[in-house]
């Protein structure tokens, strides 16, 4: 029962991601009710979850080729970051990273709050490319640390490298953030801190999610999902905050 509910969550998790982001908030709170130490669940979730990344990606297929040109601009501060978050969680006392926990929820949940203002708000076109490259960078440092609402602040990355495209964007945050968690994983891996046995089962379930959340994206309504997301992680913020 303890893996399915880790594989339907991570279906779940995978589809939300495709479409909206915010899958992290799941997933995460899903393994430590499961009894994984918060270090090690976040571990572990984002070992799993590159996967759903790269099936996401693949249903967005069409719109990446004509966002090819930003990858080349931004693949390198995702990796960078990506990595040295992953360097910054394993370093982590277990303790404080708890401490964080409720704060980093906090901070993923108004990120998705505030996604429309921030899209909005995001005017400048491409001319920035040490601003747009430090953006990256940090919201890869971000997603390799923890990662909840980090689709929503990549799109914002992609905004001020100028694509105007959602559906674009989607596919190229989908690819870079397949990209921050493969080099994030390769590092974990060799942590002893990933659970295996609920990486490989979550795995599958954000594969699937992962692809079908992307072929639905144009029809699911994104509002709803966002709203559903922003209870959650509101509810999660107060609970991580009283425990």
């Amino acid at each position: 029962m303890e893996y399915l509910l880790a594989a339907l969550g991570a279906a779940l998790a995978g589809a939300t991601n495709a479409v909206a982001g915010g899958g992290t908030l799941i997933t995460f709170p899903l393994l430590v009710w499961l009894g994984v130490d918060p270090v090690s669940a976040n571990i572990t979730n984002t070992v799993s979850l590159w996967i759903g990344s790269m099936t996401s990606a693949f249903g967005f297929r069409r719109y990446i080729k004509e966002g090819k040109d930003y990858l080349k601009r931004l693949l390198i501060p995702s990796l960078l970051g990506g990595f040295f978050g992953a360097y910054l969680l394993v370093k982590t006392p277990s303790d404080l990273f708890r401490s964080f926990v409720p704060f980093l929820t906090l901070f993923a949940t108004f990120v998705l709050a505030l996604n429309n203002g921030l899209i909005k708000e995001v005017k400048f076109h491409g001319r920035y490319n040490l601003f747009v490259f430090v953006a990256q960078f940090l919201t890869s440092l971000y997603g390799g640390y923890f990662g909840a609402g980090i689709g929503i602040l990549m799109l914002a990355s992609l905004s001020l490298a100028g694509i105007k495209n959602i559906h674009v964007a989607n596919g190229i945050k989908n690819l870079l953030g397949m990209s921050i968690n493969a080099i994030a994983s390769f590092y974990f891996a060799f942590s002893g801190l990933v659970f295996w046995q609920y990486a490989s089962v979550m795995m599958i379930g954000f594969a699937i999610g992962g692809f079908l959340g992307a072929k639905a994206s144009q029809k699911f309504e994104k509002r709803k999902v966002k709203a559903f997301i922003i209870a959650w992680g509101l509810f999660l913020s107060v609970l991580f905050f009283l425990t």
